[in-house]
């Protein structure tokens, strides 16, 4: 169970072995999902591709050196500690998914992977006492840190300035994994987990004071429980996230707020005007998260849409269900 962290290793509880266990095994996943996206390419970008046949043979360089350090300093057996055990980490998007991504969804992709890489080696290096290994780690920082536009790598910007905006870019990713995503979580959550209760409430009472204060309750204690959640998840040392607190109190917040969204129209002495206002206010919610995710999440609208519509709907439907019964 990995809420509020548990289930999971802290960064700062881990070994010097550990750590470097942890760094072989994240160049060597990372090593894969470069040759995945250099295999997605191949035939449509040979030249994308080949330069992220390059990124994988940097990564699977940097494995051996890795590997290499820890058999001289702690012999043949490596713990088995992957990025998912550790708090403070995103999971990377499965492989599979990769077939499907387009070139400029890739490049971003990879963008965050580098910044969090040469992150995860700054803060390791802290964390070491031993010479060599920090030594080691230290280089790997610098080596992901130093590496060439990976925009222009790949061909796509050609003058200095694009540099500037090929950063302004991981910036703006960067901004989106700090507030949009927990965010976005929070709005889902709260407009989506609160639905059940306030439609079951409201045909099972069909009074409008006693469903606004079940939606209230809802809301309330749906934001406190998702900003804790979020906050105590990961302290944004590894990912970059930013402080902890600040996301738990953006998830929060955004959490009461899609709650409160199809709670307030029960301030509405009339039943019926209240249900129904509701109702058009969950529409208008459900299809903002969908253009949120379709504007900052890259995935296709009509997809979001038809997650989030379909999902809302069946929890919109369960809470009137059980409410009538």
């Amino acid at each position: 169970m990995a809420i509020f962290g548990f289930g999971k290793r802290r960064f700062s509880d881990l070994t010097e072995q550990e750590i470097l266990a942890l760094a072989i095994s994240a160049e060597e996943d990372d090593g894969r999902i470069y040759q995945a996206y250099a295999d997605t390419l191949r035939e449509r970008y040979p030249a994308s591709a080949a330069v992220f046949d390059e990124m994988a043979e940097e990564e699977n360089t940097h494995r051996r050196w890795l590997i290499e350090l820890h058999r001289e300093k702690f012999g043949e057996r490596i713990p088995l500690i992957r990025r998912e055990n550790v708090t403070g980490f995103f999971e990377r998007r499965p492989l599979w998914l990769a077939t499907h991504l387009p070139l400029e969804t890739i490049r971003k992709e990879a963008l965050v992977m580098e910044a969090a890489s040469r992150r995860f080696y700054v803060q390791a290096s802290k964390r070491t006492t031993d010479a060599k290994l920090r030594k080691l780690l230290g280089d790997l920082a610098d080596a992901e840190g130093a590496h060439l536009s990976l925009a222009h790598r790949l061909g796509l910007t050609h003058l200095p300035a694009d540099v500037k905006a090929e950063e302004n870019e991981a910036a703006h990713r960067l901004f989106i994994l700090q507030y949009v995503q927990p965010g976005l979580v929070g709005l889902m959550d709260g407009s989506v987990s609160t639905l059940a209760p306030l439609f079951a409430a409201a045909f099972a009472t069909h009074s409008t004071w006693e469903t606004f204060l079940v939606g209230i309750a809802a809301s309330i204690g749906a934001g406190i429980s998702m900003g804790f959640a979020e906050a105590l998840s990961d302290d944004g040392a590894l990912s970059g996230r930013g402080s902890p607190w600040i996301r738990g109190i953006v998830s929060g917040a955004m959490t009461m707020i899609g709650g409160l969204g199809h709670a307030l129209p029960y301030l509405i002495p009339n039943f019926a005007w209240a249900t129904g206002v509701a109702v058009v206010l969950v529409i208008i919610e459900l299809w903002a998260i969908s253009w949120i995710r379709w504007k900052y999440m890259d995935t296709p609208f009509l997809r979001a849409a038809f997650q989030i519509v379909v999902g809302g709907a069946l929890v919109f439907l369960t809470g009137i269900l059980i409410g009538s019964a």
